[in-house]
């Protein structure tokens, strides 16, 4: 695979960085940096303090018309809690490429960002997921099937759908919806999504909570115990 994202703009899902076994080239102090990966719509990468070296991470995929900063305030405090670095990309457009569309773009802009994390950032190759909320929980599933070598875990909060892909690996998914969710109602996605996901063979945690389009800090909560985003290498 060409390691400048040429698959990308192929229309393939597929990401190409992987995390160094060695120390990181340019360490990174806690807190907030900004990647410096694209133009315009950059990067962030959350960095917690005291965490432990290698680190799980987790990437934070904003909803529609959201940014970077969307996708990080969605997992800072769980984050700076339990100690997991959290990498909030951009979309190029108002929404992620291939809701509606087609991978591209974005999957080479995360390819770019995944490379720079792993160069300030010394992570746990097996304590990589994948996290959204809307648009990007579905953005989320499909590009963490597509990516189940990467990834470990997946956490869609609210998802419309899966954009299709083919897909590697056997992730661990966590869903979590709103029974009064009047954006994307629950009837029509996540009772759809959940089912078929279970009968083609993944782990599937599924909660359903009262309330409408929104991530509530429990359903965080229960997504960082079900998918090991905290404690020690090789916990559940």
């Amino acid at each position: 695979m060409s390691p400048d994202g040429d698959s990308a703009r192929q229309g393939r899902a597929s990401l190409s960085a992987r995390p160094d076994a060695a120390d990181p080239t340019e360490p990174a102090g806690p807190g907030e940096h900004e990647l410096g990966v694209a133009d315009g719509r950059n990067a962030l990468l959350y960095v917690p303090a005291e965490a432990e070296r290698p680190m799980p991470l987790v990437v934070s995929l904003h909803g529609a018309g959201g940014s970077a900063r969307g996708g990080l305030d969605l997992l800072r405090h769980a984050a700076g809690e339990h100690r997991f670095a959290v990498l909030a990309p951009a979309s190029r457009g108002s929404t992620w490429d291939a809701v509606g569309g087609d991978y591209g773009p974005d999957v080479a802009v995360l390819d770019r960002s995944l490379r720079r994390t792993f160069e300030l950032v010394r992570i746990d190759p097996e304590r990589i997921s994948v996290a959204g909320f809307s648009d990007g929980a579905s953005y989320a599933l499909g590009l963490g099937l597509a990516n189940g070598d990467l990834f470990g875990g997946i956490a869609a909060f609210s998802p419309g759908y899966v954009p299709s892909a083919d897909r590697v690996g056997e992730p661990r998914v966590f869903v979590s919806h709103g029974v009064a969710d009047e954006v994307l109602p629950i009837g029509r996605t996540s009772r759809r999504i959940v089912p078929a996901l279970e009968r083609d063979g993944y782990d599937v945690t599924f909660v359903e909570f009262d309330g409408g389009h929104a991530v509530p800090p429990d359903m965080v909560e229960q997504a960082a115990g079900a998918l090991g985003w905290a404690g020690a290498p090789g916990a559940p």
